[in-house]
């Protein structure tokens, strides 16, 4: 009796763990809401960062003067997997758009189809960080490459400079060369074989 009891008492008690481990799998699934909220947050975060690290750069530059020229490495890991965006923020074809308006804009958007640009609330899609360089080059398409004609950018019609790239061009660790540049134009660069992110300013 005693062994056969103890038997029921540890089928019992396995088939509780077993519960408890199929309901946490249930819970990181990526498919639940839950799991995909916490992606959203290490996406956003990351891209904060990112935005962080470009006005920083930006910053040391601007305030070392002419000539100066400062390069950092930021490490990425979310921004570079397609489906990680797609599901956390809702996006076919995600593409990573990078612009600036006194201080840095990492936007994570639809690649084709409308395009909205959201700066808080739920549907959140862009990250902000400032710069002591004051400067509005968010429509200004002799300084960036790339044109994303009537943006709704958070309810204003744009049409949006920026550098788009495809998360799969991203580097796992991504060069940041900033450079105040008295002879030239200012300039936004995507460097796709080297993974570096050229940018060069210069002050009026």
């Amino acid at each position: 009796m005693r062994r056969g009891q103890i038997s029921l008492e540890l089928m019992f008690l396995m088939m509780i763990f077993m519960l408890i481990l199929v309901y946490s799998l249930r819970l990181v699934t990526f498919t639940s809401s839950s799991s995909q909220d916490v992606i959203a947050l290490q996406i956003g975060i990351e891209a904060k960062g990112f935005a962080s690290a470009i006005s920083n750069a930006i910053s040391q530059v601007y305030a070392q003067g002419p000539g100066a020229k400062v390069t950092v490495n930021y490490r990425l890991t979310y921004l570079r997997d397609k489906e990680y965006l797609s599901k956390a923020f809702a996006l076919n074809n995600p593409t990573i758009a990078i612009s600036y308006l006194n201080g840095t804009y990492i936007m994570l958007l639809n690649g084709s189809g409308t395009v909205s640009v959201n700066l808080r609330g739920p549907y959140k899609n862009v990250f902000w960080a400032n710069s002591l360089y004051k400067e509005d080059i968010l429509t200004n398409t002799s300084v960036f490459p790339d044109l994303i004609p009537n943006v709704n950018f958070d309810g204003n019609m744009v049409n949006l400079a920026c550098i788009k790239i495809p998360p799969s061009n991203l580097p796992k660790m991504v060069k940041i060369v900033v450079e105040w540049d008295p002879d030239n134009s200012e300039s936004w660069v995507y460097n796709v074989t080297s993974g570096e992110l050229v940018i060069k300013i210069n002050p009026r």
